[in-house]
């Protein structure tokens, strides 16, 4: 890695710590020049503007969601159900981390209401590819309506991101794994 990757990767690393922990509002450029050690021009030479420094931030959580994601559809690619479990106990998981804040994705898209904000349009994008994948494996499953089935997950999903501060991790994984066989049972009859 050259020295302007690495200095691209601690102005990000520090960018996407901050944004996370605090929300992209309230974290100013001043704050991840002088936590990142670097000089503004250098966070400017890497991110034209805050935004796009928000949206890499999304996309670089984006990366890392999907590999996880990939690695345990890899893990079950003739067993629909096994993987959805597999998927449900990851996202429980998640919910169960230390300092777990919720989605960014979700956050992000919060925080920025206008449909053209760099940072909002990755959230989207997010979502309506979870949810492609989630219809993926509604189709493995051969219920009778796997577009429905996908949006129920999707909502399942969501609704477990959102509930961080209420739901434990370690009630997560059950309730997820319940929620989700019932969304499959209803779905076949």
């Amino acid at each position: 890695m050259s020295s302007m990757d690495e200095l691209r990767e601690r102005i990000l690393r520090t960018a996407s710590e901050l944004f996370y922990r605090e929300g992209a509002h309230a974290v100013g450029v001043d704050l991840v020049v002088e936590r990142a050690g670097v000089a503004k021009t250098s966070l400017y030479r890497h991110f034209r503007t805050k935004d796009d420094l928000i949206a890499a931030f999304l996309e670089r959580e984006d990366e890392q969601f999907w590999g996880k994601w990939d690695k345990i559809a890899a893990l079950h690619p003739s067993d629909a159900q096994a993987e959805l479990d597999a998927h449900m106990e990851w996202v429980g998981e998640r919910l169960g981390r230390r300092n777990y804040r919720g989605c960014p994705q979700l956050n992000m898209a919060a925080e920025f209401p206008d449909a053209e904000h760099p940072a909002r349009v990755v959230a989207v994008a997010h979502k309506h590819e979870l949810r492609r994948r989630l219809k993926g494996i509604a189709d493995r499953l051969g219920v009778q309506r796997p577009d429905d089935l996908a949006a129920q997950l999707l909502l399942l999903v969501n609704g477990a991101f959102v509930s961080s501060q209420v739901i434990s991790g370690d009630e997560a994984v059950p309730m997820l794994r319940a929620a989700s066989h019932a969304l499959v049972a209803a779905a076949r009859t």
